[in-house]
């Protein structure tokens, strides 16, 4: 199973995507025809269900990239659907120990890794696609290889369990989640403090030494040269909403000083 996170990290290239609290193909569609590598659905922060986030990876696959899904919990079922449906990876919010990963891994990987539940299903184009070309073993043996597995690090437990955490077989990376990690540390958003620096340094020292894929995310475009330079994997930039709200907001400004 093609994953381009994967691909271009095994390459040592870095990848860009973005989010979409949209529940619209054709905004997903867009963030494709713009060049993106890949799309964040977020069923965290946003109301979009599972058969939504069915039909956004539809579009996703239309448009070229890959389709990532923020999960709403850690619960087995939501983790599974969403693999069954299609996405390149789960990201999974608000982890606090290494045990609610090892618990993750299993619902997410097929055995020897995990023990995630077997049914044919869109992932494999329900037994059609190339990867069961060498038998059940085969498909299992790329899913694996194929889907990404990645934890959210935005708690002190989290923080202080993230060599373990990055150690494990199965993760297959971690998302720097800023503004809730700076919260749990009493920062308040501080990203410029010592101690939210080391912190972000702390993670992406452990994904290095465990070849894990880093991600962090801005939403300053001046800020993606940057978060390159300091050696991210990946950078998860913005928000589909918002930025339709930023091109219109210009077009009003401009409209608003003609002075009519």
């Amino acid at each position: 199973m093609r994953n381009v996170i994967l691909e271009r990290f095994k390459e040592g290239k870095k990848t860009i995507g973005t989010l979409t609290h949209m529940k619209s193909m054709t905004a997903v569609e867009a963030i494709g025809a713009a060049g993106m590598n890949y799309v964040m659905i977020d069923m965290e922060h946003s109301p979009v269900t599972i058969d939504e986030a069915s039909r956004l990876i539809t579009a996703a696959d239309a448009a070229g990239i890959d389709a990532v899904v923020r999960s709403g919990s850690a619960g087995r079922t939501d983790v599974l659907k969403l693999l069954d449906v299609g996405a390149k990876g789960v990201i999974v919010p608000g982890i606090g120990c290494k045990e609610q990963v090892e618990e993750l891994v299993r619902y997410a990987k097929f055995a020897p890794q995990g023990a995630r539940g077997y049914c044919m299903t869109r992932d494999g184009k329900w037994g059609f696609s190339n990867e069961y070309a060498g038998g059940l073993g085969e498909y299992m043996k790329r899913a694996n290889e194929g889907t990404m597995l990645i934890p959210q690090c935005e708690t002190t437990g989290c923080l202080e369990q993230i060599e373990e955490i990055t150690a494990m077989d199965g993760v297959d990376g971690v998302l720097i989640g800023p503004y809730d990690l700076s919260l749990g540390m009493g920062l308040g958003g501080s990203f410029d403090s010592p101690e939210f620096n080391e912190a972000v340094c702390r993670i992406k020292t452990a994904c290095n030494k465990n070849n894990k894929v880093c991600i962090t995310f801005t939403g300053d475009p001046d800020q993606i040269s940057e978060k390159i330079e300091q050696g991210y994997d990946s950078v998860l930039f913005g928000l589909d909403v918002l930025a339709l709200i930023g091109y219109y907001k210009n077009v009003v400004d401009v409209f608003n000083k003609c002075g009519v």
